[in-house]
């Protein structure tokens, strides 16, 4: 199999990890003869830096011309005092809408040989197994106006508006029964509804969508009660769906069951059939060019572009055994280490590229 991915570095850890995982997809290419074929394009601070721009037009043009995209992250303290159009945020919030790439899906899957890192007792965090489908291009961070100005009386004033169409609504409470509907058969939509008026809608729609799936269990939650039975009983959960604000703040608060951001990958999903990867981590600008990152989020992120835009099932899967098995032997980055012995960035990723490379990986997770 021959195909493009696009290469988004970022800011902070991002190259860093990206070379991990990019390293790991050439592993998979050489051990299941297929041919992958990358060009980098600049995202984020970089691009201010080189562009002046968050992103850059060659950079879109090269995600076009993409079977898939692997990013890495964006941000850092450095580009905090520009304006607005000059965040590095900007630059992921821009190709998002460009790329029209609407479902945020983040898996949160508690790994047995990283119980010990959660912050969460192992009994609440047994058989944890749980995806968060995240509404991406609407909501509170698209909507308009969005401005920040001085009144009549000299005070200063912002506004932020939440908006969202039913037709965004539907297509991404459908992809949340799809996925349900081959795994545990339960929706659980998270709203706001006894507040806002978009969260109503959000309802409405769900209930609509619901009956598409008669196989398919909805329940509705609110989002505080979300948060707290994140903590009080994860394993409820099957398939979460919720729109952008919220569902970005619940999958940063579950990634914690699993003990570290740095485990968890994700897929941002277009109707194009182009799909963004990357891992859900940010750039910790204070540990970049440290070897202390932890890739597994990235890599993990490769596999989960290896199955969903190239179909490749066996190849995602001795990636995420490889990940397994390097865990397993007790290779822990700094983040998972809790202040023991830890190994490098570079040191993993060798580690993850062996198992992969290694005849008999899944016999010895």
């Amino acid at each position: 199999m021959k195909k493009r991915i696009a290469l988004l570095p970022g800011d902070g850890i991002g190259p860093e990890v990206l070379e991990s995982a990019t390293d790991v997809l050439k592993s998979v290419a050489e051990r299941f003869n297929h041919e992958f074929e990358f060009e980098y394009g600049l995202i984020g601070g970089a691009a201010i830096d080189e562009h002046h721009n968050p992103l850059p037009e060659e950079t879109v043009a090269a995600c076009k011309n993409a079977d898939a995209i692997l990013l890495g992250a964006v941000g850092g303290p450095k580009w905090d005092q520009n304006p607005s159009e000059l965040r590095p945020e900007k630059g992921l919030l821009s190709i998002r809408k460009q790329l029209d790439l609407f479902a945020n899906l983040r898996p949160v899957k508690v790994f047995e040989s990283l119980s010990d890192a959660s912050p969460l007792k192992k009994e609440y965090i047994d058989n944890v197994d749980f995806v968060i489908v995240r509404e991406l291009t609407g909501g509170l961070y698209f909507g308009q106006p969005s401005k920040r100005y001085v009144n009549t009386e000299g005070e200063q004033e912002a506004v932020d508006t939440l908006f969202y169409k039913r037709t965004e609504i539907e297509r991404v409470i459908r992809e949340g029964f799809k996925m349900a509907a081959a795994r545990k058969g339960k929706v659980t939509s998270v709203d706001k509804a006894n507040v806002l008026e978009s969260s109503r809608l959000w309802r409405e729609v769900a209930e609509d969508v619901a009956k598409e799936f008669p196989d398919v269990k909805l329940e509705h939650m609110l989002v505080d009660n979300a948060a707290m039975q994140l903590i009080y009983a994860p394993n409820q959960f099957d398939v979460v769906v919720t729109e952008n604000m919220f569902g970005d703040i619940l999958s940063d608060e579950a990634s914690m069951l699993t003990g570290s951001l740095g485990m968890l990958p994700s897929a941002s999903l277009s109707s194009s059939g182009l799909h963004l990867f990357e891992p859900v981590h940010g750039s910790a600008p204070d540990i970049a060019g440290k070897g202390m990152a932890n890739p597994f989020a990235a890599i993990l992120s490769a596999a989960m572009l290896l199955r969903t835009s190239f179909g490749l099932e066996e190849e995602a899967k001795a990636v995420e055994d490889a990940v397994n098995k390097v865990l397993a032997s007790g290779k822990r980055t700094r983040d998972l280490a809790r202040g023991e012995e830890f190994s490098s960035t570079q040191a993993i990723t060798e580690e993850v590229k062996a198992a992969i490379m290694s005849e008999n990986t899944m016999s010895n997770v």
